[in-house]
């Protein structure tokens, strides 16, 4: 990372500390509380050294009581900069993780579609627990380091300005050696993130598709996918630590010098009477005092490229370019159903165009029917119809208006929509029917229930209506999850209907009960149909025949088998 990106990260890591402030200032406060408290500690151990030798058993006493209070204060202060310290790092995680679930529901959902979910996952998780952790270490010991160096030097100082100038000329050193070695881990630290968000989007498969995998055999081909991700997660966090680790010897090894400097010309002072023994003693105990928090630094500065690390990633996750702001734009009320594509053209990707200048006029009370072989456009146009993807070119218009002018919760709220890839969020029955409506009354619930033939099932729970449940298992069947996912359209009574496989996990019994409830509620609306089994859409007013991204053909059943076209031979592939 360049030096201004990895400062510019650093000072975004720090605006999250800035409300924060007062218990910033507080744990500064009682760092350098708890540091004096520690620094006055040698010099009280010198004084009672040097009364022993006096024989004066009082003054030696009274020295000693006054280090076990300046052992304890420097203990409960160091205590209280804890809470301090871990109250900023905890908020802070919190912080970061409502900004980001925040971005995620305001990102494209091209961006979803476009990254794995485990990487971003990981981001929200892995990343921001590094991020805590840097946080947390680096105040907790980067100022009680800092401050412990700064006042151990004042105090070696009043001692001997000898051996105080010993020690300042061996510390570039020691300073030299660890800046030199962390400006090098930082992009392995980076390396380390990114792999571990492959890592974890790989256990996300394959947790989630358990079934499949099993059912294809694919146990033995994951696992070497696995294998591979983890060695080059190992091969990656050993380069990281093992580098990273040289700055703790290499500044022990600097340290013991430092020691061993004081301890030479500590002791010839002392033999030339420049200190007494009692000085001796506290000088000593201060070199140690002094080169402990190095070691502690080292830490800090390895803690902190990894979470600088982690906070490039996360920054670039909430810097991605959010859906266009439409606070501005006016809300789409009501619609009446007459839905238009004009010179409609869209493509996932700019080298492979799917949908081309497609044109469509339907009227208020029309079932559309969109059949077509895979790949060839059925599931985007409802993409487009929802605004879950924004046209290239042209525009579509309910009623007339383009709904790009109305803001898109709204235009989403004007359609009822089941798809063939059912959602259930972990919560009641009751809770997950009435995400269209969540003023439903349990009377209203019930009602959607009863039409979607559900109703039994549900009373069969133990808490019935007020059962937990959720996308992970349950005993909930995929038919079960799609009849709540139909019963959530029922209860949302839609100005348009869109129907994507609505069907397709349900038993075919349950599926004419089905058809029959949805007939009723089709009655005076305008409703798209995306169908497989061409069997289901033989009554729609409109069949659009698909194919490669263009409506190749189009008109009701009857007339279309008589072209006998593409539509017809479709048909009759399935009845063959």
């Amino acid at each position: 990372m360049k030096t201004a990106e990895y400062a510019k990260t650093l000072r975004r890591m720090l605006s999250y500390i800035r409300p924060y402030r007062f218990s910033l200032i507080l744990s500064i406060l009682t760092a350098l509380a708890s540091v004096l408290a520690m620094l006055i500690f040698p010099l009280l151990t010198g004084r009672a050294v040097d009364a022993i030798g006096s024989g004066d058993l009082s003054e030696f006493l009274r020295y000693v009581a006054l280090m076990a209070i300046s052992a304890s204060l420097t203990a409960i202060f160091q205590f209280v900069q804890g809470l301090f310290n871990n109250r900023m790092a905890f908020s802070i995680s919190r912080d970061m993780r409502k900004d980001l679930f925040h971005k995620i529901n305001r990102i494209p959902l091209s961006y979803i579609d476009s990254h794995p979910h485990g990487d971003i996952i990981s981001r929200m998780v892995n990343d921001v627990d590094q991020v805590s952790d840097g946080l947390l270490m680096g105040f907790t010991q980067l100022f009680t380091g800092v401050i412990t160096i700064l006042g151990t030097l004042v105090c070696m100082l009043s001692v001997s300005w000898i051996v105080t100038l010993v020690v300042v000329l061996v510390t570039p050193v020691s300073l030299f050696t660890a800046s030199f070695i962390a400006k090098r881990t930082y992009n392995l630290f980076y390396r380390q993130s990114e792999v571990k968000g492959e890592q974890t989007s790989l256990i996300d498969e394959m947790v989630s598709g358990a079934s499949v995998v099993s059912a294809y055999s694919m146990e033995e081909e994951n696992q070497k996918r696995f294998d591979k991700i983890n060695h080059s997660f190992a091969k990656v966090s050993l380069s990281a630590v093992f580098y990273s680790s040289l700055t703790n010897p290499v500044t022990r090894f600097v340290n013991s010098l430092v020691y061993m400097g004081v301890a030479l010309s500590g002791g010839l002072s002392a033999v030339y009477g420049l200190m007494s023994i009692g000085g001796l003693s506290s000088i000593l105990t201060y070199a140690s005092q002094y080169t402990k928090p190095f070691n502690e630094i080292s830490g800090v500065v390895t803690e902190l490229q990894n979470a600088i690390a982690s906070a490039s990633r996360i920054f670039a996750l909430l810097d991605e370019t959010e859906e266009k702001d439409e606070s501005a734009l006016p809300v789409l009320s009501s619609a009446d159903g007459n839905v238009g594509f004009h010179s409609v053209s869209f493509s996932y990707r700019k080298d492979r165009p799917l949908i081309e200048d497609l044109s469509l006029e339907t009227r208020k009370g029309m079932r559309i029917a969109i059949v077509g072989p895979t790949g060839c456009g059925k599931t985007t146009l409802i993409n487009l119809l929802m605004r879950f993807y924004e046209p290239d070119s042209g525009y579509i218009s309910i009623d007339g208006k383009d709904i790009a002018s109305f803001k898109r919760t709204s235009v989403r709220k004007r359609y009822g929509m089941v798809l063939q890839d059912t959602w259930i969020k972990k919560g009641t029955v009751r809770e997950n029917i009435s995400l269209s409506k969540p003023d439903a009354t349990l009377s209203e619930v019930k009602r959607a229930a009863e039409l979607c033939h559900i109703d039994n099932f549900i009373a069969s729970l133990p808490l019935g209506y007020d059962e937990m449940i959720s996308d992970e298992g349950d005993g909930i069947s995929e038919g079960q999850r799609q009849l709540i996912s139909i019963a959530r359209i029922m209860l949302s009574d839609p100005d348009i209907l869109i129907l994507d496989e609505a069907t397709s996990s349900i038993d075919t019994r349950t599926e004419l009960l089905i058809q029959d409830a949805f007939a009723r509620l089709m009655e005076g609306r305008t409703s798209f149909i995306v169908a497989h089994r061409l069997s289901t859409i033989k009554n729609a007013d409109l069949i659009l025949v698909m194919k490669d991204g263009s409506v190749i053909e189009s008109g009701n059943h009857g007339s279309l088998i008589e072209k006998h076209g593409f539509y017809y031979e479709l048909y009759n592939s399935q009845f063959a």
